[in-house]
Parts: structure tokens; sequence; C-alpha cells
């Protein structure tokens, strides 16, 4: 599972940005007023207006609008449930800008106002904490990566079985994190479980089974066996061709990689031929 966004994203325009920085105008005025239901007012206006921008990725603008909304917040009565929303929505607006680091605190807490939520929103939950364990693997926090990918998969688990497609993803996350902390052998294994169920949910031809496969080649050839390797890589690129219009991209780099094994391997026989098919391959497309 790559970084999940739980913001809305449908496109909008000059008049919807204006008629929402309207509302919140409107809305600040009465807070400050001291009419009845004012700060709920301005909040919920100032939610539709970073939405507003962030749809059309002005997202300086965006995060002012969020963290103003947190701020009245904070500084009245909580509503805990519209807390976890804004807070995942200014989450994953900085990771997404490449803020890592700033993310992380305001993810933490955005996961603890969604699990204090009555009823826990446990799938919003879950992807808030595969998305922060995104965050620390890339800060090199694997153990705290860890900690939170394995804390979403008990969640989802429990709620929708072992077989489901977020689970798969989990795996194939925990999976990539084992790979990257230097752990191939336990890699392996959460990569087999997410190609198993990948397989028996989606069907064996589906480009997230292309993608397990290519994670278990990069694996197996970290654990010296070329052979499973190059296996691997071949059901991929197999897999990706058949759907070369939407996964070009993903073929060529799959294949690219399955090229450098071949000439790691000294097979520049089979890395040449192969070579050939892969541009004959992305001319079609």
């Amino acid at each position: 599972m790559s970084a999940s966004d739980p913001s809305p994203s449908s496109p909008t325009d000059n008049s919807t940005i204006e008629a929402a920085a309207s509302a919140v105008t409107v809305a600040r005025q009465k807070k400050e007023s001291g009419a009845a239901g004012g700060v709920k007012e301005l909040v919920k206006a100032l939610e539709v207006l970073g939405d507003a921008h962030r749809n059309e990725e002005a997202n300086e603008a965006a995060e002012a609008a969020y963290r103003e909304a947190l701020e009245v917040l904070a500084a009245g009565e909580a509503d805990v449930e519209q807390r976890a929303r804004l807070g995942s929505r200014l989450a994953t607006l900085l990771d997404y800008s490449e803020r890592e680091a700033e993310s992380v605190p305001v993810y933490e807490q955005a996961i603890a106002d969604y699990e204090a939520v009555t009823p826990t929103d446990e799938d919003v939950a879950a992807q808030l904490r595969n998305n922060l364990a995104m965050t620390y693997k890339g800060l090199g926090k694997h153990s705290l990566a860890e900690q939170h990918y394995l804390r979403a998969l008990e969640i989802l688990e429990q709620k929708h079985g072992f077989q489901s497609e977020f689970t798969a993803t989990l795996f194939n996350n925990l999976g990539s994190l084992y790979y990257t902390a230097g752990y191939p052998e336990q890699g392996k294994e959460m990569l087999v479980e997410a190609l198993e169920i990948r397989t028996r949910l989606l069907g064996p031809e589906h480009p997230d089974v292309a993608q397990s496969f290519c994670n278990l080649a990069s694996t197996c050839h970290e654990l010296g066996d070329g052979n499973a390797a190059q296996e691997n890589y071949e059901r991929a690129l197999s897999i990706l061709e058949k759907h070369i219009q939407d996964e070009a991209g993903s073929y060529e780099a799959v294949g690219l990689d399955y090229i450098a094994l071949l000439e790691d391997q000294k097979e520049t026989d089979k890395a040449a031929a192969f070579r050939k098919r892969m541009a004959k391959v992305l001319r079609s497309v």
C-alpha cells in the first residue's frame, strides 16, 4: 500500500474557492461576535476552504486553513472526530509535500483521535498507521515503522479477516520494510503472504500480483537465489506485458532490474535478447 490520502480530491475551481473563503469570513465574524455555533461554523468553513485549496494543489493555503481550524478547535471544546479529520488532512498534506518529519506528530495525534471516536473509525486509523509507517521507514526509523504496520495489520485482520486487499498490501509493505532493514528472510515471508492473498483475491494476472513477484525477485536476489529471482522477475514481466497500455512505466522499470540481474549473473545473451523484446513491447504503446 502506498501512502493513502483520506481527503477528498475532486477538482475545484476559483468560484468554489471564493465561495469557501467568503464563508470563512462570515463564520469568523460570527465567532468573534460570540454568536452561538460560531466556532463550529468557522471550523467547518476552514475545512472546506482547505479542501478546495488542496484540490487545486495550493498546498500552502490549504495548510494555513487546516492549521487555523485546528487552532480554533484547540481553543474551545474540541470535537474529537472533527479534529481527527482535520489532522489526517494536514498530516497527509505535509507528508506529500516532502515534509515527512513534520507530518509525524500530526499523524500520531490524528490516529489517537480516530481511535478515540466512538465507534472507532478503524479503517481510517489503520490507513493512517500505514502512512505513518511508510514515513518512519523513509526516515530510517524501522522499529517504529514495524510497530505501526503490525498494529494496522492487527486492526484490519480483526475487522475484515485475513483475506483482504488491505491486509495483502500491509504484508507487502512489511516485506519491503524487512528487506530494507536488512532482514530479507522475514521480508520474503511477508511478501509470499501478500502474493498468495493478492492472487486469490485479484486473480493471477493482476498488476498488483506483478508487484508482489517483483518484490519477491529483489528479495530472492538479496538471499543469493538467482534462479528464483529470475523466475519471479519473468512472472512479473509477463503480467505487466498483458497490461502494457496502463503499465508501461512499471514494465520498463522491472525490465531494467531484470536486465541488471541477468548481466550480474553473466547471462549477457539472455539480457540482450530481453532488452530487444522490451524495446519492441514499449514501442507498441
